[in-house]
């Protein structure tokens, strides 16, 4: 057996049944071991980042170990902006970067790089083997730290080692993929129970360490009559169904989040490390976080608390003090369904029916049309502004993008990734046309494997994101427009079928039919460039900035369905009142 097959092997007993990456030289003894070994495929990407990206996805999608490949030196440092995104999104993901021969290493060699201090700040564990004596003990050790740390492990293997022979059997030994459930210190529980029955009000803002949490959660606001409130990643978990629900804080927020948090004598944090601290107040702050390390570490904090978040208000229950006085959530539901109301006033029939097409719509008409058990993945952008505030999740929807590492180009490869690992699965990718330009050769990897991925292009030849950034900033906008792209037309020419749709009333129907089509279609829709997104809090400066440089149509941002289950909120509210 060589080192190659008793990597391949190895990958196999973790349960990996492919490997993302682009074939060459260094790799070639690795690749060939898995087109000799059953269950496991090599699944060709056009670059690497897209290989990462599509392995980050598929982590996400499955909770499985994912793994990809690049070849020495560029191969493998394409690897970079997907890895930084798995290693952000908790996602276990094992990347293999070849190497140069280790006999080379040092003297300025053909395509020589340094992969382990470029790869160090992306990963959890970041090793070379460089002889064959180190497998397959190395390659295990990276595996169950990619499972156990939910992140990224690199394995560097020198260019002549894949060839060599195995000296050592591979074994059979099983990897550890349950997790322990942190249970946090009774003393730390007793502190937070404490601090909540001493606040006369108390805010709940929750992120995606709540996901497993959702009863313990609700039922902690009905006993101390507290709002809550979600971060982009918690939204999936949290939003849906959620009798307290006040919206979303942040750069993309909507509703009276921003305001429960700042009003409340105490703002609990559950499951989040919300980076944004100019959308955190001042008032005393709890936490609770399966890793320590993150509390504190946005905002201070006057009770910190490690552990799962289902096991700690498990515990916290019985030790609190039920509030009766419902005054507070009242309002901020209340307050919440206005600024809902007041967004929806601003959106009426008339816009919807104007050209160039509103992207507010294409993502509301999108929510209606796609699955109920859809995965889409989102570009960094505008695009996220409009699933943060249309997609509707249910328990059963996921939503992934590079929330945490902010890469443009991710949508297309996730969805690659996502669609592999489940390939019976509607899976969408809302491609905003600047990142789709970035990786567009990833649509030959589609057409390549046949994936039925549904692409739908947010067409508006303009960095939107950026454009409002720099208005905002007082900058007159500059680069951040294009000349327009069919890209249904370059979709067409690769062999994927491709859609182009200009006028509202073709959008219902055009998208119902490609999601409905068996096989990979590329919808482009011509959205409005001027519709742009401001957050729900800004500085007067900034607003004054704004419109110093702006001469454009700034929307509020719709918020899709999200209004009936405020107004549903509310009058309950009123009911028990």
């Amino acid at each position: 057996m060589k080192l190659a097959d008793q990597f391949v092997h190895t990958l196999r007993q973790a349960g990996v049944e492919r490997v993302y990456g682009v074939v060459g030289d260094s790799l070639n003894p690795i690749v060939d071991a898995i087109r000799r070994t059953d269950g496991i495929e090599w699944v060709h990407v056009h670059n690497e980042e897209a290989a990462a990206f599509a392995a980050a996805a598929e982590a996400q999608v499955t909770g499985r170990l994912a793994v990809c490949a690049g070849s020495c030196g560029p191969g493998n440092t394409h690897l970079i902006q997907g890895l930084y995104d798995a290693q952000r999104s908790g996602a276990p993901v094992l990347a293999l970067a070849s190497h140069i021969p280790a006999t080379q290493t040092g003297t300025g060699f053909f395509q020589e790089t340094h992969p382990e201090r470029v790869f160090g700040d992306c990963s959890s564990y970041c090793e070379a083997i460089n002889h064959a004596e180190q497998m397959p003990r190395i390659a295990r050790i990276a595996i169950q730290r990619a499972i156990s740390d939910r992140a990224v492990s690199v394995l560097i293997m020198s260019g002549d080692v894949a060839d060599q022979d195995a000296v050592h059997p591979t074994g059979d030994a099983p990897f550890v993929v349950e997790h322990a459930t942190p249970v946090p210190p009774t003393a730390q529980v007793q502190a937070l129970a404490e601090a909540i029955n001493a606040a006369r009000t108390v805010t709940i803002f929750a992120g995606a360490g709540a996901r497993d949490a959702r009863q313990e959660l609700f039922d902690l606001a009905l006993t101390i009559k507290a709002p809550i409130g979600h971060s982009l990643r918690g939204k999936e978990a949290v939003q849906w169904e959620n009798p307290y629900d006040v919206g979303m804080s942040g750069l993309l927020g909507y509703g009276a989040a921003y305001d429960a948090m700042h009003e409340a004598d105490l703002l609990l944090l559950l499951g989040t490390d919300f980076p944004y601290t100019d959308f955190l107040p001042d008032t005393p702050t709890a936490q609770v976080d399966r890793d320590a390390g993150r509390i504190g570490r946005r905002t201070p904090v006057s009770v910190g608390v490690h552990g799962d978040v289902r096991e700690t208000l498990r515990l916290l229950r019985p030790m609190l003090d039920e509030k009766t006085d419902r005054t507070f959530l009242d309002e901020m539901l209340a307050r919440h369904a206005r600024t809902l109301e007041n967004v929806v006033a601003a959106y009426t029939d008339d816009r919807r029916q104007r050209t160039p097409i509103h992207p507010e719509y294409v993502a509301d008409v999108l929510d209606d049309v796609a699955a109920d058990d859809a995965v889409f993945t989102v570009e960094t952008g505008m695009n996220t502004v409009w699933a943060a505030r249309y997609l509707t999740p249910n328990g059963r929807r996921r939503v992934i993008g590079s929330f945490w590492h902010g890469s443009m180009a991710n949508a297309l490869p996730h969805a690659i990734g996502a669609q592999l690992a489940q390939p019976v699965r509607q899976v969408v990718s809302m491609s905003g046309d600047g990142g789709l330009a970035m990786l567009m050769g990833e649509l030959l990897t589609v057409r390549r494997h046949g994936l039925p991925v549904k692409i739908v292009v947010f067409n508006n030849s303009s960095l939107g994101m950026v454009k409002l950034e720099m208005l905002v900033e007082g900058l007159p906008e500059h680069e951040t427009d294009h000349a327009p792209v069919d890209y249904a037309a370059i979709a067409r020419g690769v062999g994927i079928e491709g859609v182009r749709i200009e006028r509202p009333e073709d959008l219902r129907d055009g998208l119902a039919r490609a999601l409905a089509t068996d096989g990979p279609v590329l919808v482009d829709v011509v959205t409005d460039p001027n519709a742009l997104s401001m957050p729900p809090h800004v500085s007067t400066q900034q607003i004054r900035q704004f419109a110093m440089a702006a001469g454009k149509t700034v929307l509020a941002g719709g918020v899709g369905k999200m209004v009936d289950l405020a107004r549903a909120n509310l009058r309950n509210a009123r009911a028990l009142g």
